[in-house]
């Protein structure tokens, strides 16, 4: 009798802590929300797509306000799809690492090994530092960032590899995507592979990130958002197919989750490799620069890793969070240009990982 009262009470007790968590969760997920509407008027958005997991499972997905303003086309988190801007480089460095996984690339190695035709500059780099930002590779110049001519990988390196580097690789940290374009080109040759297509044999197949793809300049895309400068203003039309990399796939916030679960329980790359694109890289002075290979890097206030990525297009502002420790994956698409995401990012963190 002892043994079944002692029974009852321990089932008692459990469904009250569970009930409890779950009270919790649908606390953090309510003012998430408010917040969320809050940024959506403050910072004049047409639409914005917010999903979360906690463990592996969606806690949390929503769309706000419109894909298109004129004929009221409502977000939709597991369909309606964004420029995820630069987000797009923590997808190449994943790419990058299977490669590495598979001994085709070396990120130790002169980036002259792969593309021997590069005109020589002043210093050597390796693939490492280009892929970190430390190559000293230019950034866009007059209209390059805004540039509607649809162009190759191949053609969009010869926009920039004439000019000098502008430092000393390693000396200085300087963020820029021609360095991605570059690096994509590096990997079409050692893999023998279109880059796309290599991308979506080595991440987006094996997800099942379905709503994930090329931006193509050239085609009608169901379900593609419209891209707006203001609330109520168009972006004008953009290219993105040389430099898509480091800003020129489309995605939906729900696949953006599949990803990041990735980075938390690795079934692509080794978690060698992940340690290695998820580690902050140094500076020649020893100065950490808070990036590793296509994720920005930074601790919680707990202490516990970050992994991170905002992006900035024509008709997008993006980010993508990624908690291993407390396996809390966050990413947040918007369709309109100039809006900082990091302050955003830090409210939801606040609220998802109290």
């Amino acid at each position: 009798m002892t043994r079944i009262l002692i029974m009852i009470s321990l089932f008692f007790t459990c469904l009250g802590f569970g009930q409890n968590i779950e009270t919790s969760e649908k606390l953090n997920i309510k003012e998430a929300k408010k917040q969320a509407k809050r940024f959506l008027r403050k910072h004049g958005i047409p639409g914005m797509s917010i999903s979360v997991s906690r463990k592996g499972n969606l806690i949390w997905s929503e769309g706000f306000g419109y894909a298109n303003r004129k004929t009221k086309v409502k977000v939709e988190p597991n369909k309606t799809l964004f420029r995820i801007a630069s987000i797009s480089k923590s997808i190449t460095a994943v790419t990058l690492g299977k490669l590495v996984d598979d001994n085709l690339i070396n990120l130790d190695e002169s980036i002259y090994n792969y593309l021997p035709d590069y005109p020589v500059k002043n210093h050597d780099f390796t693939v490492r530092e280009l892929a970190g930002h430390l190559a000293g590779i230019r950034s866009y110049r007059g209209n390059e960032f805004t540039l509607n001519k649809k162009l190759s990988i191949s053609e969009g390196v010869e926009l920039f590899k004439n000019d000098s580097l502008l430092f000393e690789p390693s000396s200085q940290f300087f963020y820029n995507s021609f360095g991605y374009v570059l690096l994509s080109e590096i990997m079409q040759k050692a893999s023998q592979t279109d880059f796309v297509s290599l991308v979506e044999k080595s991440v987006f197949n094996p997800l099942h990130m379905t709503h994930t793809m090329l931006d193509d300049s050239s085609i009608d895309i169901p379900n593609k958002t419209n891209f707006y400068k203001k609330k109520r203003v168009l972006s004008t039309p953009v290219a993105n197919e040389y430099k898509v990399a480091g800003g020129g796939f489309l995605s939906t916030s729900e696949d953006l989750i599949t990803f990041g679960k990735e980075i938390i329980s690795p079934t692509l790359i080794s978690k060698d490799v992940l340690t290695e694109i998820t580690t902050s890289q140094k500076l020649k002075s020893g100065n950490h620069t808070g990036y590793g290979i296509g994720f920005s890097v930074e601790q919680t206030k707990n202490k516990t890793p970050k992994y991170y990525h905002t992006g900035g297009g024509v008709g997008t502002s993006t980010v993508l969070l990624i908690y291993p420790k407390e396996e809390v994956v966050i990413s947040v698409l918007t369709n309109r240009t100039g809006i900082k995401m990091d302050a955003f990012g830090k409210a939801l963190e606040a609220i998802f990982l109290d």
